[in-house]
């Protein structure tokens, strides 16, 4: 019997795209034979995942689990929407979810972190591809946590416990009575879902943004006198700020506030300062270029004739 060593189940798994599992188990069955080994896999259904890797998964489901002082929101993608309801997909994300809690924020670290049941994140997505039968990805995943307080949580379009569409968290700090926040922290995480904020406040905006907003402002008022352009360009950076950061934005949940006033209040009911530590949403695909297809086109084609 050939010795089956680490390398030879990655050169496998590379040319597979199967489970690290399935690998060795491929190997171990036929003394070793690479070419076997391939064949071997691919009787029995375990090679997909390589062929599947190209195509576009902008599908699947965001995660969102918290545990004690800490959250996590994660993003798994798959080619259809119908995989998102499948359960095994939906019990791998919600699975890869709670490994996060422990591994943190980090995409590549969690992909080679221990999956429940044997491997690794990465070969319990391999393995499912081939099953499932689709290209699936693990794309993105973000940690928020408070030394004392709440994590607050929410998941929109919500197809089972804590999976969805959307999917945010959002740490609220305080030294006072943290189980008070509770509904805050939910309201909160409610509110950035729906008004996706690109920052906690304008000092923590991407410099290169705020510089081009500063451009925009000055190309459309140029000519006016210095201290006329900026004052034109302070005001519309508090315009800015009250559209796209958190604690400036109008609450949503009672316009007349801003978020950063409905916190001042929370913090007599605590009864401490509270503060909001960080804040995580992920919308499933955003960013993604899903392929376009012409349909007509196709079934022309596929008739010989063109249009």
């Amino acid at each position: 019997m050939a010795a089956i060593t680490a390398g030879m189940v990655k050169e496998l798994r590379d040319k597979t795209g199967a489970g690290m599992m399935d690998c060795k188990a491929a190997l171990s069955a036929t003394d070793g034979n690479m070419e076997a080994a391939i064949d071997w896999l691919r009787a029995k259904g375990l090679s997909k995942a390589a062929k599947k890797a190209g195509r576009v998964a902008a599908e699947g489901l965001v995660a969102v689990a918290v545990r004690g002082h800490s959250g996590v929101v994660v993003e798994v993608n798959s080619e259809t929407d119908f995989v998102a309801r499948n359960l095994e997909f939906q019990a791998l994300a919600r699975t890869i979810a709670d490994v996060a809690l422990e591994r943190g924020g980090d995409v590549e670290a969690l992909a080679a972190h221990h999956y429940p049941g044997g491997g690794t994140v990465a070969d319990a997505i391999a393995n499912a591809i081939a099953t499932i039968g689709e290209n699936m990805t693990l794309r993105r995943v973000a940690q928020v946590s408070v030394s004392s307080g709440v994590i607050g949580s929410y998941v929109h379009g919500a197809i089972a416990d804590g999976l969805g569409k959307i999917g945010v968290i959002v740490g609220l700090e305080t030294s006072g009575k943290g189980d008070e926040l509770a509904g805050l922290g939910r309201q909160l995480a409610m509110h950035i879902a729906a008004t996706n904020p690109v920052a906690l406040d304008l000092a923590s905006v991407d410099p290169a943004v705020l510089e081009r907003e500063k451009a925009i402002l000055a190309e459309k008022n140029a000519g006016k006198p210095e201290h006329v352009l900026a004052k034109i360009v302070e005001s519309g950076l508090k315009s800015y700020a009250k559209e796209y950061c958190l604690l400036d934005q109008a609450y949503i949940h009672d316009g007349s506030k801003s978020v950063a006033q409905v916190l001042k209040e929370a913090e007599g009911k605590v009864g401490g300062p509270l503060k909001i530590t960080g804040f995580a949403r992920f919308a499933l695909g955003e960013g993604i270029e899903k392929e376009e297809t012409d349909f007509a086109a196709e079934v022309a084609a596929a008739g010989g004739t063109t249009g």
